[in-house]
């Protein structure tokens, strides 16, 4: 059934609200979960609809999925090689993780490509040169991708450009390969690190995650564990972001600098105020703040494009005008529009978008075109004067679990209604 948020703009937000675990993350590690043949529970699974898409395609692969509230158990032992139809990938980007899992315990895969949001073009041909380049073999026909991997071996991979899901999706498919595969000019972002925490776990040997260069020493085998994913920076994110514009000693509960440091910095420039210490952030909103002058989104460890909406819904307010560059997704500016229905002064060319401060927004319409637009424009809402109707929130459920629900125990006058 498709639902919308109803929100009434300007409430102070206070109180805790705790970061979930990383979708980021969460995904192709559910994904490299297949390579064991035990079983693995996860301590602290959000109710993203992405996780929950997830663990549809494992089901068809015949896991064995029980959730007890946040408690995710999968039973690994009799899992089957099965063509990924459209039907499946169609909602997740993600799904294309599978493919590396795939090839490592069984030599082969046939999948559809990979859905997902409309935020630009997002080519797998990354990941099929890189696993040409360890022996598979590919034909891509009628929209699906048929692999393989019977001569696949050990060896280099050389990422053409930085790319998260190719560096995850290789270091998956040289797990159980004899033998060392290094990898160079990989993404370095904390959930790259993260998979090589949880497959090490699992008993295989990667060194280098976070780095440029990381090195996979294949293993005969994975063992089942018990593992907790690490906090997800991009709702961490939103979140500082909120209370930086409606906070009273509202905390942040798994926020850390070190996941964010570019958006922290661009906080304390804005006169912002807040306090960290071992649980997490605590922030409280200064009045108008002042324009940040230029951000680009670029990889790891710069400003990720996962926070830039938000980012452009927190600089609408601000005193002076603001540049944000889009390196990464040409069609990442659709929810400038719902922001200029708001009331917002931004004008778009090519990548960029300059944005003119004013001293308030108004409640209207807006339309989410993604989950990360659709963040920034409940955040909008959140501060708008008047009454919001944010529609299509299917996106936003996809990495964020009942939204309205931890904002309204902050304060905030947000409902989910059916359309």
């Amino acid at each position: 059934m498709k639902e919308k948020f109803l929100i009434n703009g300007g409430k102070i937000l206070s109180g805790d609200i705790e970061v979930e675990a990383s979708k980021n993350a969460y995904l192709p590690i559910l994904a490299g979960s297949i390579l064991c043949d035990e079983s693995v529970t996860f301590l602290n699974a959000p109710m993203f609809s992405d996780i929950e898409n997830m663990c549809e395609i494992l089901k068809l692969l015949n896991v064995k999925i029980v959730r007890e509230g946040h408690l995710l158990t999968l039973d690994l032992h009799n899992v089957k090689n099965e063509k990924i139809s459209h039907e499946y990938t169609n909602k997740l980007r993600a799904s294309i993780f599978l493919l590396g899992s795939l090839l490592a315990k069984f030599k082969q895969a046939v999948i559809s490509y990979p859905g997902g949001c409309n935020i630009g073009t997002r080519p797998i041909d990354i990941h099929i040169n890189a696993f040409k380049s360890l022996g598979v073999k590919i034909t891509e026909r009628h929209g699906y991708i048929y692999c393989n991997a019977q001569n696949m071996k050990a060896g280099k991979v050389v990422f053409s450009s930085v790319s998260v899901g190719a560096t995850e999706s290789v270091m998956m498919s040289a797990v159980l390969l004899k033998g060392k595969t290094t990898l160079y000019n990989v993404a370095r972002e904390p959930e790259i690190k993260e998979l090589a925490s949880f497959l090490n776990s699992m008993g295989a040997k990667i060194s280098g995650a976070g780095t440029e260069r990381i090195e996979i020493e294949g293993v005969k085998k994975l063992k089942g564990i018990e593992f907790k994913v690490c906090y997800d920076r991009i709702i961490a994110g939103t979140h500082l972001l909120l209370g930086a514009l409606l906070g009273k000693d509202m905390r942040i509960v798994g926020a850390k600098r070190e996941d964010n440091e570019l958006l922290f910095n661009i906080l304390q420039e804005s006169a912002c105020n807040f306090k960290e210490d071992d649980l997490g952030v605590t922030i409280s909103a200064c009045g108008r703040s002042e324009a940040y002058k230029f951000i680009e989104t670029l990889p790891y460890p710069n400003f990720p494009t996962d926070l830039q909406p938000q980012l452009m819904a927190f600089e609408t307010l601000s005193s002076g005008t603001s540049v944000i560059k889009e390196n990464l997704f040409e069609n990442r500016f659709n929810h400038v529009m719902e922001l200029i229905k708001m009331g917002a002064d931004i004008f778009v060319k090519d990548r960029l978008a300059i944005i003119k401060g004013v001293e308030k927004l108004y409640g209207a319409d807006v339309f989410a075109s993604d989950l990360r637009a659709g963040a920034g424009l409940v955040l909008a809402g959140l501060v708008a004067e008047g009454y919001s109707t944010v529609h299509n929130i299917e996106y936003i459920d996809r990495g964020y679990e009942k939204l309205e629900e931890k904002y309204s125990r902050l304060g905030a006058d947000i409902r989910r209604l059916p359309e």
